[in-house]
């Protein structure tokens, strides 16, 4: 049985025995309990370098929908699980960290877009990936930053679009498909950080670097930008040229899959701009992915616990949204 305080933290922190390989342990737990491990791009490198698949968010989603496995453990955050769950709600889903939560996420609360929508009657609801299941359950269609072009390109020219909750993600869309789509004000924490000034100075010392930014990032860094796109488009061009050298908008942990794949390519993170005074970590990381952890992810698999749950009417109504995303990217 749980101990009461696990349950309260939302991990298991029992620490390994002695001379045992967490990652050996790990491999041998999924091959045991028929489980595979998903990550995020962002999560750290020891757990991207142990999974079955590494991804962004559109990735994952695609295989969580079609994985043969019984059991899934999703290093990445909530909201992730959450449609790991909605898309095979027969399997298993783990997450390493209950309190992997997403500042994007928490941005738009069900209950405030439910008004949002009673207040703008006709209009079709788009939704981020970056959204809790009960969001999700509210729209028409989600997207990622990789396919949300592709996807408002495919409604009609006068159609009525509410855009949340990433509000630099949806005015991008607006710039370079002409729409007025109603925004959410919404935004990734770690994203937001991000400067102009700070991706001048990298420009400076590095005058032939090309620079990649999210498309989470703001106008003006994203006008800075040489490339603009998903963590998947990043990662694409940097494998595609790899005798380049790049300035990297985005969460750091993509760079674990940059260097792998280009070994020998330089890559500079943009850190975040940073007031004067300012204390604590000056890094442009997502502390919520670093809640992943190897002894997190062994706890998981050896307890097949904390799971992701989702509410079955909700579960109905959010996967008609993401199955929609599915079928149209």
């Amino acid at each position: 049985m749980l101990k009461n305080e696990w349950i309260e933290k939302g991990f298991i922190d029992e620490p390994l025995p002695e001379g045992i390989d967490v990652k050996a342990e790990i491999r041998r737990l999924c091959k045991e309990k028929d489980a595979i491990i998903l990550a995020h791009y962002y999560t750290t490198g020891d757990i991207q370098d142990i999974a079955d698949f590494v991804g962004d968010s559109l990735a994952l989603a695609r295989k969580a929908a079609e994985t043969d496995a019984k059991m899934m453990v999703m290093c990445g955050v909530h909201f992730m699980a959450e449609t790991c769950k909605i898309l095979s709600p027969e399997k298993t889903v783990l997450a390493p960290d209950l309190n992997a939560g997403c500042s994007l996420a928490d941005s738009c609360k069900a209950e405030d877009l439910k008004k949002f929508k009673d207040e703008h009657p006709g209009y079709q609801v788009v939704s981020y990936v970056n959204t809790t299941a009960a969001v999700k359950a509210l729209t028409d269609v989600v997207v990622t930053s990789g396919n949300a072009k592709k996807i408002i390109d495919s409604f009609p020219e006068d159609a009525k679009i509410i855009f949340g909750p990433d509000y630099n993600l949806g005015s991008y869309i607006n710039s370079v498909t002409g729409r007025e789509m109603l925004l959410w004000n919404g935004g990734c924490h770690v994203h937001e950080r991000f400067s102009v000034g700070e991706i001048v100075k990298l420009m400076e010392e590095h005058p032939d670097a090309i620079v990649m930014a999210h498309l989470e990032c703001k106008g003006p860094v994203l006008a800075l930008a040489d490339v603009v796109g998903s963590t998947a488009v990043m990662l694409k061009y940097a494998q595609a040229h790899p005798e380049n050298e790049y300035i990297v908008a985005t969460e750091s942990g993509i760079l674990h899959e940059m260097q792998r794949s280009c070994p020998d390519t330089s890559f500079y993170p943009v850190p975040p701009e940073v007031s004067e005074g300012s204390v604590g970590c000056q890094c442009n990381e997502c502390e919520f992915m670093k809640m992943n952890s190897l002894l997190k992810i062994y706890n998981a698999l050896k307890y097949e616990w904390p799971t992701v749950e989702v509410d079955e009417a909700v579960a109905k109504e959010a996967v008609k949204s993401i199955n929609r995303m599915l079928e149209l990217s």
